[in-house]
């Protein structure tokens, strides 16, 4: 097997996304044979790579996992927790593989995740060029006006930059509560609640229904599910090939 950059390696071992990979190199953690590494520095399955002095175990042969979790208010998104606080993986029971989420849901937002041990996928789908759409069910009060509709449509100054135009759809209105349908297509830190609070709008719950064509659909809080074939199918088609080595 030929020699891989290590943040893919890593990745692919289901250690962590290849975007915490990057972070974990740089911050000086991550060693090839006892030696510190470098972004863009190669190895092989039969290396030793170790991070922060644990080895981590590159399998050469793997069962690839593609989960789809419905994660309720209360929980980080993260694989383990400094602070002792409930993570998405305690809602994870029988699964030997080791898997990490794509991407993050607030603490106190709730809603479609995806997991998995795949690193070229996670990393299709995390990639700003790939535009994969989310959508989100967003419960604001107090009433929305028409400007501030059209300012969350065409984009919101955040740190600097505009976001990139948004899909905003009243579902239902109602006196003191209205409930907004977003679907954007970048995925910046705590955008959506910062969309709303830029605009004047306090964020009373919020939900993501759909990540691509994939659709929470009648998963419960706290359920979890692998995708189905024509589920992968068409989140696959819809990051289009990830060639990164």
């Amino acid at each position: 097997m030929a020699d891989i950059r290590i943040q893919k390696l890593l990745a692919d071992a289901g250690y962590c996304s290849r975007r915490r990979a990057e972070a974990l190199i740089q911050a000086g953690k991550v060693k090839r044979n006892g030696h510190p590494v470098k972004l863009g520095d190669k190895a092989s399955p039969k290396d030793t790579i170790t991070v922060s002095g644990e080895k981590v175990l590159i399998p050469r042969k793997r069962t690839m996992r593609y989960i789809m979790l419905h994660k309720p208010r209360g929980y980080v998104t993260t694989v383990s927790d400094e602070q002792g606080r409930r993570t998405v993986m305690d809602l994870l029971h029988g699964i030997d593989e080791r898997v990490y989420p794509i991407g993050r849901l607030d603490r106190n937002s709730e809603g479609l995740l995806l997991l998995t041990n795949d690193g070229a996928f996670a990393n299709g789908i995390m990639h700003p060029s790939r535009h994969v759409s989310k959508t989100y069910r967003v419960t604001v009060r107090p009433a929305v006006t028409e400007e501030q509709l059209v300012k969350l449509s065409t984009g919101v100054l955040l740190d600097g930059k505009l976001t990139l135009p948004a899909n905003v759809v009243v579902d239902t209105n109602e006196p003191g509560r209205v409930v907004l349908l977003i679907t954007i297509k970048e995925g910046r830190n705590r955008q959506i609640r910062r969309m709303c609070e830029t605009v004047g709008l306090e964020v009373a719950r919020l939900r993501r229904t759909s990540i691509g064509p994939l659709k929470l659909g009648m998963l419960q809080p706290g359920e979890w599910r692998d995708l189905k074939p024509e589920e992968l199918r068409a989140i696959r088609n819809a990051i289009g090939k990830d060639d990164a080595k």
